[in-house]
């Protein structure tokens, strides 16, 4: 099962439109429906801001949204200690509230996140980058998090779906 990031949703909606990916859309909603893509219901309110019309078809296909209930929100402070973010004081650079709610969800759940943030890469002899600028794919590859995380092309070449 997967938790998307409002980065996935929005990547797919704009980038692979229902009119010409019907096959594809048909797929998405069969999943949802099957409560195998969730969404948190703090992305779902960021999707809905950012594009209207892909919250409306998402919900009216079944999406599967989840609360954020008191073990997410444990979850959430949790990663937030790890990444050393006090209070508000976000890195403009890394996660925000939203992506800890979708790490957190996944961790609670045993699932995997969907993401298309960039994935973030340091040679060894690059000095550790402060743990505040991480996105999403480099705070679910901390060992506190341990968390798979995937890409939306990732998500469609691993589920071994044809579109046709």
């Amino acid at each position: 099962m997967r938790v998307f990031d409002a980065s996935s949703v929005i990547y797919a909606w704009d980038n692979y439109p229902l009119s010409q990916f019907p096959g594809l859309w048909n797929w998405i909603a069969d999943e949802m429906s099957g409560n195998q893509f969730v969404i948190p219901e703090t992305v779902l309110e960021e999707v809905r801001h950012k594009s209207p019309e892909c919250a409306q078809w998402m919900t009216a296909n079944g999406l599967c949204v989840i609360p954020v209930d008191s073990r997410i929100l444990r979850a959430a402070l949790q990663i937030k200690d790890v990444l050393g973010i006090v209070g508000d004081q976000y890195h403009p650079k890394g996660v925000d509230e939203n992506d800890l709610l979708v790490i957190s969800t996944a961790k609670v759940l045993g699932f995997c996140v969907v993401s298309d943030e960039a994935k973030q890469h340091w040679k060894k002899e690059d000095r550790i980058p402060l743990r505040a600028k991480f996105k999403i794919p480099a705070v679910c590859s901390l060992p506190e998090c341990n968390v798979s995380c995937m890409s939306f092309i990732e998500l469609i070449k691993n589920s071994g779906a044809v579109f046709g």
